[in-house]
């Protein structure tokens, strides 16, 4: 099986994305790859894997995108799915439904298992960038382009600030 950031460029050609793959030292925090990258934080998309427990026995899993000058809006999550709780996921679960060490996670998925949310305030840019499946490359692509792919539930789940 071809790795995701392969997986990821094959898609984004597959369906006449215009973007760009940068090279660059690997690094997964939002605010030092910013940097490295040279974009705007508020440019990034921040992607993290939730586990939401709907009920004490039933558990579903999602791709919470935000802004990179942001953070998940828990309670936002919570009521959206109307869930008992909202955490972060458990390292290796995140990291075996995304086929991505932490850090490296784009703001799509390749498992049925995830679904992605992403925060309307993502919109504020004609380009977004994030991590492609790799610490040491990232993808800029035009915001319409990865709404039209990635197919996201636009759903408020960032907080500012």
């Amino acid at each position: 099986m071809a790795d995701i950031h392969e997986q990821l460029c094959a898609l984004l050609d597959n369906e006449g994305a215009v973007y760009r793959v940068v090279e660059h030292a690997a690094e997964g925090r939002t605010e030092l790859i910013a940097q490295i990258r040279g974009n705007r934080i508020e440019q990034s998309i921040k992607s993290m894997t939730l586990q939401v427990r709907l009920t004490r026995k039933e558990n579903i899993y999602c791709l919470a995108n935000v802004p990179g000058d942001c953070r998940i809006d828990f309670d936002g999550v919570k009521k959206y799915f109307n869930a008992d709780s909202v955490a972060f996921a458990a390292r290796e679960k995140a990291q075996a439904l995304t086929e991505c060490v932490i850090g490296a996670i784009p703001p799509f998925s390749f498992s049925e298992q995830l679904q992605v949310l992403a925060d309307p305030l993502i919109r504020e840019n004609e380009e977004v960038v994030f991590n492609a499946g790799r610490l040491d490359r990232s993808i800029f692509m035009k915001m319409e382009d990865y709404i039209r792919i990635a197919k996201p539930q636009m759903v408020k789940i960032a907080l500012r600030g």
